[in-house]
């Protein structure tokens, strides 16, 4: 018998059958269950239609207002309203919308409720963000949370696992982002369907783990299933700043199988910029110098936590947007935008002429807090740049991490952040 991924020991740890081999079928108990005020709606009024009388358990269910919140117009509110209405009927204590709570995969570890080994079920794709904490984020349908409120628990096929062994530490203006939008590129966007991404190796040690998140949240956009990180000290280090029981991080039997094994030395990257309409069309900065762009949003699920935000404020310091270019920043939580504003990045951000937002999934996604109009360019921390998502279908959108963002600010224009931080600032 082979050892076993990462992927393999979560998921057999949680499942009711015991075990958990790839192709599979299992019947999988999470330790989370999370809604936003988009699906959740969705899920609630089948979870009333099927006859459920009380959720699982009330206290490992997490409701997040963040898409559309503040909500834009009425239908938004209405959406809100009716989740606020599901957590106050049966006693969900984690309901949170703006003020106290944040964009809901960087609000979930926030909380201390995801880390080694957990398992987390959201009716939203880029659950996969929790495999930076060395757990398990699975994205279903709405219907089938419905199943998983009622029950606590919901069949699944067990994926593949492709291992990614990072090895090496990246070089100025290389983060995370960097890392996953290199694999796209590499195995394109459905280079991981029907399969989990495993990150581990020595390299990991050099990604801390708002850049894990970073990673983890891309998953998705390379077709995976689900991804996880390999756990380590760090994270072991990040779990107990969180409130959390320590547990034992979960790794790779050393004779485990993988349906791929890809090597990716971080050394090796330079800050990439993924071109539209494709996660996958990455390119090095350098490339695409002298692209002129109308918006640069910093923010998402993705690239909103301080590590970004620092990065920001480096390139703004002493110096300004450039005319004709609107900047928009959006901490992921209300943690991070007060602690943003204790550091003083954010009069930094503000005093270079950019905008900054309550915590809002909006403009990601095309909502609100951001959209673009027809001809319109923007440079995005966001994870998908597809035709019209952020807005007019003869849009565009760039992606890149935020000190690429923070530079094209500045320049007006896409260039290598180095270029910027050459610039003489003013004080």
């Amino acid at each position: 018998m082979s050892g076993r991924s990462i992927t393999e020991k979560i998921l057999a740890a949680h499942a009711v059958e015991g075990r958990a081999p790839p192709g599979s079928i299992i019947t999988v108990r999470p330790d989370v269950v999370l809604l936003n005020d988009v699906s959740g709606p969705l899920a609630f009024e089948q979870f009333d239609a099927m006859g459920a009388e009380r959720p699982f358990d009330p206290a490992r269910i997490v409701l997040v207002a963040d898409h559309f919140a503040p909500a834009p117009d009425v239908t938004a509110a209405g959406a809100i309203a009716m989740t606020r209405d599901f957590a106050r009927r049966h006693g969900i204590a984690h309901f949170y919308e703006p003020g106290r709570g944040g964009i809901e995969h960087t609000l979930l570890a926030e909380l201390g409720m995801v880390g080694h080994g957990s398992i987390v079920f959201g009716a939203d794709s880029h659950t996969c963000t929790a495999g930076a904490f060395n757990a398990l984020g699975i994205g279903f349908g709405s219907t089938d949370l419905a199943g998983a409120l009622a029950l606590g628990k919901l069949w699944m096929r067990v994926p593949d696992s492709i291992r990614v062994e990072l090895s090496g530490a990246a070089g100025a203006y290389v983060t995370g982002k960097d890392v996953i939008l290199e694999l796209i590129r590499r195995i394109g966007s459905d280079g991981a369907a029907d399969a989990a991404l495993e990150f581990g190796g020595p390299g990991v040690a050099a990604l801390g783990m708002d850049e894990r998140m970073a990673v983890a949240n891309m998953a998705v956009e390379a077709g995976a299933d689900m991804c996880v990180f390999e756990g380590d000290a760090q994270s072991a280090a990040d779990m107990g700043k969180r409130g959390m029981a320590p547990a034992e991080a979960v790794r790779a039997d050393a004779d485990a199988t993988y349906r791929e094994v890809i090597q990716l030395e971080l050394g090796s990257l330079q800050p990439m910029v993924a071109r539209p309409p494709s996660p996958a069309s990455g390119v090095a900065v350098s490339a695409l110098r002298g692209q002129r762009v109308d918006q640069v949003y910093v923010g998402n699920c993705s690239n909103g936590t301080m590590t970004d935000l620092r990065q920001v404020a480096a390139i703004l310091r002493g110096r300004q947007v450039a005319p004709g270019v609107r900047m928009v920043v959006v901490p992921a939580t209300q943690k991070i935008w007060r602690q943003a504003m204790a550091e003083g990045l954010l009069e930094i951000i503000s005093g270079a002429g950019a905008a900054i937002s309550t915590p809002t999934c909006g403009a990601c996604f095309g909502g609100h807090m951001g959209i673009l109009a027809a001809g319109e360019t923007a440079i995005a921390t966001t994870n998908r740049n597809y035709r019209g998502r952020m807005g007019h279908p003869d849009s565009q959108v760039f992606l890149a991490n935020a000190w690429v963002a923070a530079a094209a600010a500045v320049a007006g224009e896409i260039c290598p952040p180095d270029e910027v931080m050459a610039m003489e600032a003013v004080a």
